[in-house]
């Protein structure tokens, strides 16, 4: 009886083993099959571009609308004051608005910059919101906060010398009703801006012009045109602090430029006044660069912009500057 047990038993094994073996074959051909579908669906489909990839090709900029009558190549919208850009050639015919409107007297080629990022600026009806954007003075019609811009031919340049009193801003404006060196003026009959900035707290020379160019050539960092101040800090400025700002000091990330000359004028345990001659001008650099030595500053002044100085023009004064005084500004500093 044991043994025919054991016949029936293996005998109904057998069928089993063989569907299990039927249905991992069945199972592996599917499996098998959906792995080829996929390899032939990858080979079809191209594969996406990654942002700022170059492979597949160069990626496409996007032009922004063109506010003049002629199409120009090369508009690329600038994200800020240190993004790179395609340097693009003026068609003929055509200037920078930058230029045409700190040529105008309106203000300085910065300060432009600034209009169009605040949107203050706009060309046959549409608002300029990128650059470069080049303008036909003879064909468009230009506005800045509503009031249409007329450029004068045959108006003359202003230059003038003011020396800043503490508490005066550097503007011709200012909606909180805080004093402007502008005002200094009183009834000038020419518009006049200032080439370059001191804030609020400092005192000393700034220069007031309606030339652009003279503007552009005295303010951008890449023609290092020396300025001088006359700084008081707390406590005592040894010898290691003077060469770290020689040689430089990170700010915002970037490394300045460094302080060209360096004269102490007094020192004691409380205190030192020194002379300092910088070739850039960050927003309020020497403050910061000094606090970074562990030294407060105390008063802070501007006593020659290149080979202009402020001997005998007292706080508060205004002079206007000689033509030779002229020519040393047009010709100081690196020209490109």
């Amino acid at each position: 009886m044991a043994k025919r047990t054991n016949d029936k038993s293996s005998r109904a094994a057998k069928p089993a083993r063989g569907a299990r073996a039927a249905t991992a074959a069945k199972k592996s051909t599917r499996v098998a099959k959906k792995s080829a579908a996929k390899k032939t669906a990858a080979k079809k489909t191209p594969a996406k571009k990654a942002i700022g990839s170059n492979k597949g090709g160069p990626l496409k900029k996007v032009k922004p609308p063109h506010f003049s009558k002629h199409k120009t190549a090369g508009h690329v919208k600038r994200r800020g004051r240190g993004a790179t850009t395609k340097k693009t050639t003026a068609p003929p015919g055509m200037v920078r608005i930058q230029k045409y409107l700190s040529q105008a007297g309106l203000a300085s080629r910065r300060a432009v910059e600034e209009m169009i990022v605040e949107g203050r600026i706009v060309v046959n009806d549409q608002a300029v919101e990128a650059l470069p954007c080049f303008v036909n003075p003879a064909r468009d019609d230009i506005f800045v906060d509503g009031k249409r811009v007329r450029k004068h031919q045959s108006e003359q340049h202003v230059y003038l010398l003011a020396n800043k009193p503490k508490g005066v801003l550097c503007t011709s404006s200012d909606p909180q009703g805080r004093k402007c060196l502008v005002e200094m003026l009183g009834d000038f009959p020419q518009r006049v801006y200032c080439v370059g900035r001191l804030d609020a707290d400092s005192t000393g020379l700034i220069l007031l012009s309606n030339d652009g160019e003279l503007t552009q050539h005295l303010t951008h960092p890449s023609h290092e045109v020396p300025k001088t101040y006359r700084v008081t800090v707390e406590g005592r400025l040894d010898g290691e602090s003077l060469e770290k700002l020689r040689c430089g000091v990170y700010l915002d990330g970037q490394r300045t430029r460094g302080v060209r000359e360096t004269k102490i004028l007094r020192r004691s345990p409380t205190s030192t006044a020194l002379e300092m001659t910088l070739t850039e001008g960050r927003n309020r650099e020497i403050r910061r660069l000094l606090r970074r030595m562990g030294h407060k500053v105390r008063r802070l002044c501007r006593i020659a912009i290149g080979p202009i100085t402020d001997r005998g023009l007292k706080i508060g004064h205004v002079r206007q500057l000689t033509a030779k005084e002229v020519d040393w500004l047009k010709n100081t500093g690196q020209h490109s």
